[in-house]
C-alpha cells in the first residue's frame, strides 16, 4: 500500500511537451508510472511519442480527466504560469496536484492555496519547489529517481529533494511505502504533519522518517502532532545545523532569525517527544535501521 499515490493512479503532465515536463514523463513512463496524457492548450489534439508510448494533449486539466480518468497531474510550467496551472487542476477537481516548479511567487502560491482552501480542498498539492511523490514499485509522480530504492514499509516526508534521495538509497535494502518531498518554500501545500497523519493510518507503513530544515516553526509543530497523534516510531533529521544566522540557505523557507528555526531547537523539540534525530543524513538512517531489524 502506499499514500496519495498508487499503482492504480492515472498521472496527466501539465506542460509535457517542454522540455523538462517531455524529459521527466519519459522517465515516470520508464518507472512504470500509469501516465495517460499532457495538458498544452496549443498543441491540444496532438499526440506526443515517447519511445513507442503514444500520449494524447489535452486543452485543458478538465478534458485530460474526462477522456483519461485521471486522477493526478504533476505541474511542469515556468514560474510566472503555475499558479494558473494550479488553479485549473483545482478547478477540475482532481485529487492530487504535484507542483515541482521552482522560482513560484510567494505571494502566488499564497493565493493559489487560499483559492483550493476556499474551494474545500479537494486538491491535495504538493509543493512548490519540489521532486515529488514515489511510491516504489507502483508510480512515480515528479522528478525522485526510481531506481535507487525499492518497495517496503517505511514512509519518507521530506523538505529537501536531495536529501530524500539520499535517505531512500541508504535504506534501499529496506526500502519505502511512499516517498515525498513537500519542498523547501515558505508555503507549501502539503506539510510533514499531513503526511505523518497519512503514514499513521496507513496499514503498510511501520515507521516514518522526517527530513526537515532550519527556519520556521513547522518541525516543532510536527513535533507536537507527533506526541499527540503518532503511536508509530519516527527519526529525523535537521539540515542545517551549520547555518549561520540571518542567511538564507539554498531554500528559500531557511533561514535563521534570532534564535527561532535553528536546528538545535528543532532537534530538541523533536527529541522531547520521542523523535530520534540523527546529527547527519547516515545516521539518521542507521537509527532507522536498528528500528526496523527490531521489529
Amino acid at each position: 500500500m502506499a499514500i496519495w499515490l498508487t499503482k492504480d493512479s492515472k498521472v496527466i503532465v501539465q506542460g509535457m511537451t517542454g522540455s523538462e515536463g517531455s524529459k521527466h514523463t519519459r522517465r515516470m513512463l520508464a518507472a512504470g508510472t500509469n501516465v495517460v496524457g499532457g495538458v498544452n492548450p496549443r498543441k491540444a489534439g496532438q499526440t506526443v511519442d515517447f519511445d513507442g508510448t503514444e500520449l494524447p494533449v489535452f486543452a485543458t486539466v478538465a478534458d485530460a480527466m474526462k477522456e483519461t480518468g485521471a486522477d493526478v497531474t504533476v505541474i511542469f510550467v515556468p514560474p510566472q504560469f503555475t499558479k494558473a496551472a494550479a488553479i485549473e487542476a483545482i478547478d477540475a477537481g482532481i485529487e492530487l496536484a504535484v507542483v515541482i516548479t521552482e522560482g513560484v511567487p510567494v505571494h502566488d502560491t499564497a493565493a493559489l492555496w487560499a483559492y483550493n482552501v476556499a474551494q474545500g480542498e479537494r486538491t491535495r498539492i504538493i509543493g512548490p519547489n519540489c521532486p515529488g511523490i514515489a511510491s516504489p514499485g507502483a508510480s512515480n509522480a515528479g522528478i525522485i529517481p526510481a531506481d535507487i530504492t525499492g518497495s517496503g514499509r517505511i514512509g519518507l516526508v521530506s523538505k529537501s529533494g536531495t536529501l530524500t534521495y539520499q535517505m531512500m538509497y541508504e535504506l534501499r535494502d529496506i526500502g519505502f511505502s511512499t516517498c515525498v518531498g513537500i519542498g523547501g518554500d515558505p508555503i507549501i501545500g502539503t506539510t510533514h504533519i499531513d503526511a505523518l497523519a497519512a503514514f499513521e493510518a496507513d496499514p503498510e507503513t511501520d515507521a516514518i522518517v522526517m527530513i526537515g530544515e532550519i527556519g520556521g516553526d513547522a518541525e516543532e509543530r510536527a513535533a507536537e502532532f507527533i506526541k499527540a497523534n503518532v503511536t508509530k516510531p519516527v527519526v529525523g533529521y535537521i539540515a542545517g545545523f551549520t547555518a549561520p544566522p540571518g542567511k538564507t540557505m539554498g531554500h528559500a523557507g531557511a533561514i535563521i532569525s534570532g534564535s527561532a528555526g535553528t536546528a538545535d531547537a528543532k532537534k530538541a523539540a523533536l527529541e522531547a517527544v520521542g523523535v530520534k534525530v540523527g546529527k547527519t543524513p547516515t545516521e539518521t538512517a542507521k537509527l532507522m535501521r536498528e528500528i526496523m531489524s527490531g521489529r
